[in-house]
């Protein structure tokens, strides 16, 4: 069974691609690890173009970053698992948007930074006013990826939604 044209939809627009990244809890890294592909799921934040991140100040995704700070982000939404013809297997489907983001990582050291970052990304998970202190800024690395190339995309929504 052939797809229809309109099947797959791309677009570069900032709102359609914001409006995906603003439903998303969690995005997908990918970085490269001495030469092979190597990816982790994050939770994040997002402004201006700048996805933000944080993690333990050591571990292996950090070694990597260190060596090679060139990332792919991907997020995803708007799932859902179709068929047309229930009974015939190559008719099942799986509709969803997605964004695809490069860009080079940044490790962000300056305190009032990482706790600018640390609120945007918690702004993603809670309306909840949130206090830090001093020691966990101090303890946790923060990171954003300015964005320098983005995509999105729609697979199987009727008119383009």
């Amino acid at each position: 069974m052939s797809l229809p044209n309109n099947a797959i939809i791309r677009f570069k627009s900032q709102e359609r691609i914001e409006e995906i990244i603003n439903k998303c809890s969690v995005c997908n890294i990918a970085m490269v690890d001495d030469g092979k592909p190597y990816i982790v799921s994050m939770n994040f934040g997002y402004g201006k173009k700048i996805v933000y991140l944080h993690s333990d100040k050591s571990g292996h995704k950090i070694d990597v970053l260190k060596q090679n700070n060139n990332v792919c982000i991907m997020f995803y939404a708007d799932t859902d698992v179709f068929a047309r013809d229930e009974h015939i297997g190559c008719s099942w489907r799986m509709r969803y948007k997605s964004v695809i983001i490069n860009g080079k990582l940044e490790f962000i050291e300056d305190f009032d930074q990482k706790k600018e970052a640390l609120d945007i990304m918690m702004r993603n998970y809670t309306d909840i006013d949130i206090r830090y202190s001093k020691p966990a800024i101090d303890n946790v690395l923060v990171m954003k990826v300015p964005v320098e190339t983005w995509s999105g995309r729609s697979f199987e929504y009727p008119n383009n939604l």
